[in-house]
């Protein structure tokens, strides 16, 4: 019989479903323990996936490692505790898929850097967009020039994040980190600097919490190495979902929409391309990462990207405490 990864859950809120039902057609994959500080929650949890019924159920993730055998874990749990948690687990051998972000300062980002390297493990975040079609292609048209060399980044997200966090912990910020800057638009920044490769140098950032102890509206101004721009716009209290991406560069546009991407190019003439790649990659952060533990393929979602995350985020907050340009730790 094939090898199965086994796996710990480590945190069974709404994300964690998501990792379950995206596991479940995985052949490879074997969930052999749920943790979480809520009995109330673990019962409902295993209450929508009753297949997951029977597995030992732990409060403590620790004991959790000390008495189910695994080979990774998925970890879903609040922001700050990110760190510690994968810290212990790759102390004791694990692989480990992390939900964004990774951490919430630069200073751990670095340090769970080296601890994986060092000992050889696998460590991943849960950027879905890395295998989004329309990003993916985004990625492959920068880097084969087609748009030229990359100039300006536009992004907007605009979501109603005040109003669905209200009495939650993502705004608490010794749980969160930080407002929906370091929740959501996570995955904004992420795929900014995926796509391009652009490292940030210097940003200034406008920040306004609403009352709250988090941000909730951040404007970014961000100056990368070789002096393209970025302008990015966080909108936590919109009245719902919208999200747009633009990558500018000396021959041409890429416009991502909706999961469309659209190329505009304007020579000879102005001409505009749906080119959405139909093409998919065929997973999602979870089968990628038994895949990759197996050595059937290599992690789409390395953690350096958690790291430049962290960094631009960091400077970010730096800017908006000071009023001042932030130079982007590196």
């Amino acid at each position: 019989m094939a090898r199965r990864v086994k796996l710990g859950l480590i945190g069974c809120g709404g994300i964690m479903s998501m990792h379950v039902d995206q596991l479940a057609p995985v052949k490879a994959a074997k969930i052999v323990g749920l943790a979480d500080t809520s009995e109330d929650m673990l019962r409902r949890f295993v209450g929508r996936h009753p297949h997951l019924d029977g597995l030992p159920w732990f409060s403590d993730y620790r004991q959790m490692l000390k008495e189910v055998p695994m080979d990774g874990v998925i970890i879903a749990t609040p922001h700050t505790l990110h760190y510690e948690q994968t810290m212990t687990c790759m102390d004791r051998g694990l692989h480990v898929l992390v939900e964004k972000p990774m951490v919430c300062s630069v200073r751990h980002a670095k340090s769970v850097i080296r601890k994986s390297e060092r000992k050889g493990l696998i460590l991943m975040l849960a950027y879905q967009r890395h295998f989004s079609p329309a990003f993916r292609y985004a990625k492959q048209l920068v880097a084969e020039g087609k748009i030229g060399k990359v100039t300006f980044v536009q992004a907007l997200q605009a979501q109603e994040w005040l109003r669905g966090t209200t009495g939650t912990w993502r705004q608490d910020p010794t749980l969160s980190g930080g407002g929906q800057l370091n929740d959501s638009a996570s995955h904004l920044l992420d795929i900014i600097l995926w796509v391009t490769d652009l490292v940030p140098d210097t940003v200034y950032a406008e920040i306004n919490n609403r009352g709250t102890k988090v941000d909730i509206l951040s404007g970014l101004a961000v100056r990368f190495r070789g002096g393209a721009i970025g302008s990015l716009a966080v909108v936590g209290d919109a009245p719902s979902w919208w999200e747009e991406v633009t990558f500018y560069g000396d021959k041409g546009a890429l416009y991502v929409r909706d999961d469309r991407l659209l190329l505009q190019t304007a020579s000879p003439k102005v001409k505009t391309t749906d080119v959405t790649e139909r093409k998919r990659y065929r997973g999602d952060a979870d089968k990628n990462f038994v895949d990759s533990i197996l050595g059937r393929d290599e992690p789409q979602t390395p953690p350096i990207w958690g790291l430049r995350v962290t960094q631009l985020t960091e400077a970010a907050w730096e800017s908006g405490r000071t009023g001042k340009p932030a130079k982007v730790k590196h």
